[in-house]
C-alpha cells in the first residue's frame, strides 16, 4: 500500500509506514497495517481526506548499455569498482533494473528498465529469451569439444549447453566462436568452456532476445529505447503492450 501512496505523492514510503504504524491510515473502514495490500476499488483514509485506487498506463523506460570490462553490474561496490548505474541517467520514476547480469570481465549489451514485470519475464527461464555472445578462446577448438558443448556438459549447478555455436575466424592463436544460450546463470558461458578444457579470453554480449548491440553505441555509452521499442519486447515475451499500475486519486 505504501508504494502505491508514495507513487500518488502522497509521502516517501518510509514516511508512510511510519504513519501506517501509528494507525493514521484506514483502508477501506479498517485501520491498516504494515503488509496491508490494496486493490482497484480500495478506499483510502489519511488526515481526513479520501482516495480511491484506480489503474492507469504506467510509462516506463528501456535502455540499452554497452558494458565496458571493469564495471561490476550492482548499485554499489564495497570495493569502491564503478558500476554500470554510475554512467547512466537516473530515471523520473522508479529504478533501472538490469536485464541480466555481466560479470566485471565481460563486456557488451546490457538491457536495464524501469518495467519490473518485463525485466522478470526476460530473465526467467520460462521466458525461452536467447542470449548470443562472441567469445575469443585460447588456441583450437576441435570438433569433439563442439560437440560437447552442443549436446551438453554437467556443471555443479546442473546440466548446461550451448543452444547454437557458430564459428568465426582463427586468428593470432585464438579462435573466435558466436554462441547462444537460454539461460543466464553466474559465468555460465565461461564455465561450459572451460568443462570441455577451452580457456575464453575475451567475452562480449551481442544479443538478448530480440535486442542486439548496435554498432553505434560505443562502450561506456547508452541508448534509450523508443517506447514502441518497448511495447515490443513487452509483446515478445508474452506481456500485454503495456504495461498498467495502481495510483490513488482524490476524493
Amino acid at each position: 500500500m505504501q508504494k502505491v501512496l508514495a507513487r500518488a505523492g502522497l509521502g516517501s514510503r518510509r514516511k508512510l509506514e511510519a504513519r501506517i504504524e501509528a494507525g493514521d491510515i484506514r483502508v477501506d473502514g479498517r485501520v491498516a497495517e504494515l503488509g496491508t495490500t490494496v486493490r482497484e476499488g480500495s478506499q483510502v483514509e489519511m488526515d481526513g481526506r479520501r482516495w480511491r485506487i484506480s489503474t492507469q498506463p504506467a510509462e516506463h523506460r528501456t535502455l540499452i548499455y554497452h558494458k565496458p570490462e571493469g564495471e561490476v553490474t550492482t548499485r554499489s561496490d564495497p570495493e569502491g569498482r564503478r558500476t554500470v548505474f554510475d554512467r547512466l541517467p537516473q530515471p523520473r520514476q522508479g529504478r533501472w533494473i538490469a536485464v541480466g547480469r555481466l560479470d566485471i570481465n565481460t563486456a557488451g549489451l546490457l538491457v536495464l528498465t524501469t518495467d519490473g514485470e518485463l525485466a522478470n519475464r526476460m530473465m526467467h527461464p520460462a521466458g525461452q529469451v536467447d542470449r548470443e555472445y562472441l567469445c575469443r578462446i585460447r588456441g583450437a577448438v576441435s570438433e569433439e569439444q563442439i560437440e560437447q558443448l552442443r549436446h551438453g556438459v554437467q556443471l555443479e549447478d546442473g546440466p548446461a549447453r550451448f543452444t547454437d555455436i557458430v564459428p568465426g575466424e582463427v586468428t593470432g592463436g585464438h579462435s573466435w566462436y558466436t554462441v547462444a544460450l537460454m539461460e543466464g546463470r553466474h559465468r555460465e558461458v565461461r564455465r561450459l568452456w572451460e568443462a570441455v578444457g577451452a580457456q575464453v579470453a575475451r567475452l562480449k554480449r551481442v544479443r538478448f532476445g530480440p535486442v542486439f548491440l548496435p554498432a553505434r553505441v560505443k562502450s561506456g555509452h547508452y541508448e534509450e529505447l523508443s517506447a514502441d521499442d518497448h511495447r515490443i519486447l513487452r509483446e515478445d515475451v508474452g506481456l500485454s503492450s503495456a504495461s498498467v499500475e495502481l495510483t490513488a486519486e482524490a476524493l
